[in-house]
């Protein structure tokens, strides 16, 4: 099966965007995939900002993202766009750092009013690093993650169900086949 880079673009240690890329790490693993997860929030702050291309941190991430089948990058949308932390790694990376690669976009966010923050924002980004495939992204709103007694994730069910379409497709392009999403009581 394929290896999966599931990059979160969220700069809160608590993020719901975290938490949803958690869940379907999971999801992927069931389907014998391997995951690789990267918070971008745990790279160095100053290599980052500073546009140091030769910090061990960046060179990591680089070579995550060259060892990588498929890429899902999961970001909040903030004044409509995806975050600044995921802006910085991306503009750190290879120009081509995404070919050959399958991806799968994702944005979470407290309103509908950003909902199409993964068409004009995130996604032409990912095809200018070269991405072979971007298959269709989802925005999940911020109500619809939740935390279970357990401390595992619940997925709002009609949510879950998107979710569950979105990842058949793009466990499909990655060359494997689909399992569903539990979804929340």
């Amino acid at each position: 099966m394929a290896t999966v880079l599931s990059v979160s673009g969220s700069p809160s240690p608590t993020s719901r965007t975290a938490r949803l890329l958690r869940h379907l790490d999971a999801a992927l693993i069931a389907q014998g995939h391997r995951v690789v997860p990267l918070d971008v929030r745990t790279l160095s702050a100053e290599a980052l900002l500073g546009a140091d291309f030769g910090h061990p941190d960046i060179k990591y991430a680089t070579e995550l993202f060259a060892q990588a089948d498929g890429v899902v990058v999961g970001t909040p949308v903030y004044k409509a766009a995806y975050s600044g932390l995921l802006k910085s790694l991306l503009d750190l990376l290879p120009q081509y750092a995404l070919a050959d690669k399958v991806v799968l976009p994702l944005a979470t966010g407290g309103s509908v009013a950003h909902v199409l923050a993964i068409d004009y924002a995130l996604r032409p980004v990912l095809s200018a690093m070269g991405a072979t495939h971007v298959v269709p992204g989802w925005f999940v709103l911020d109500r619809h993650i939740g935390e279970a007694r357990d401390g595992s994730t619940e997925i709002e069910e009609s949510t879950a169900g998107s979710l569950d379409q979105v990842l058949a497709q793009f466990s499909a392009a990655l060359g494997g086949s689909g399992v569903q999403l539990r979804a929340a009581s």
